[in-house]
């Protein structure tokens, strides 16, 4: 009986042990005074997206999307998005996808929902209550 609770203690000992001695070595690596390698800046600026070039590269899904964005702007204009795009100044579901309307009429495309699959779903539900005949108000609530 003694040996298994000397052996109990000694397992006790270690797991107590291990578990102050990892936290305090990832505590102190964090704060090492060490340099991490910098990262350099780059030299020149990155060459504009074609948005519209990567538009037509996109699956059918989110081509569809932009499309419904630009002839149904007061659909989207009145939905919420929920992806946390606002840090970037979009203020609904359509400025994911517009980013501005030029005098001219041309419309200047958003990359963003390009890459966010949430704007995109957000779009399909919009489009298909478009479709069920329910007004823009009704879409929001």
């Amino acid at each position: 009986m003694e040996k298994n609770s000397v052996g109990n203690k000694s397992r006790k000992r270690w797991i107590l042990l291990i578990s102050v001695i990892i936290p305090l070595a990832v505590f102190l690596a964090a704060c090492s005074s060490t340099p991490v390698a910098s990262i350099k800046e780059p030299t020149k600026a990155l060459p504009p997206i074609d948005v519209k070039a990567e538009i037509l590269k996109a699956p059918a899904n989110v081509q569809a999307a932009y499309q419904f964005a630009i002839t149904n702007p007061d659909a989207l204009k009145n939905v919420p998005c929920y992806c946390g795009c606002g840090a970037v100044g979009h203020t609904s579901n359509y400025s994911c996808y517009v980013k501005e309307v030029k005098p001219s009429g041309e419309v200047v495309n958003d990359p963003h929902s390009l890459y966010c699959y949430l704007c995109v779903r957000i779009n399909e539900d919009t489009q298909k209550m478009t479709k069920e005949g329910k007004t823009p108000a009704e879409i929001r609530a």
